[in-house]
């Protein structure tokens, strides 16, 4: 996105609060939250967001909350309500219309797509190991200093 109308000094506060939202998606986030994490005025920190990517925080944890979501419908045996309550929503209703605006499918049916008979991940296994360790892009890059395996 443009730096142009947004001062270069505000861009570290507002990643602040965009990698909060990338991390704590399934907790209840709100303006104000958002721009606590980002130690500005809640409208001086909409105005900045907006202006920086192109979308309101609300609908970039909306995003983020679908996107998680697509992975553990793809990825696990877990329900959808399941998933529903994992990435953040309290109502499957709200959910359900949520995913269906952003994906053009119900989960249902967007799981229902994705079962061809591979194995899935089992849901025992995800809440043992939590939701890092799921659906993540894999990464070829090693840490600094990590030995070759």
């Amino acid at each position: 996105m443009s730096t142009d109308t947004v001062p270069r000094h505000l861009l570290v506060h507002l990643r602040r609060a965009r990698d909060l939202a990338d991390r704590r998606y399934a907790e209840p986030l709100d303006l104000d939250a958002l721009a606590r994490a980002a130690g500005i005025s809640k409208h001086h920190f909409l105005r900045s967001f907006a202006a920086e990517y192109g979308t309101t925080p609300g609908d970039y944890l909306r995003r983020r909350r679908i996107e998680r979501a697509q992975d553990l419908l793809r990825a696990t045996n877990l329900t959808v309500t399941e998933i529903c309550h994992l990435v953040g929503y309290s109502s499957l209703g709200t959910f359900s219309r949520t995913f269906t605006a952003a994906v053009g499918v119900s989960p249902s049916a967007y799981q229902r797509r994705f079962a061809d008979g591979a194995p899935r991940i089992p849901g025992c296994w995800l809440f043992m190991r939590g939701l890092s360790d799921v659906a993540q892009p894999a990464t070829s890059e090693k840490p600094d200093g990590a030995d070759p395996p």
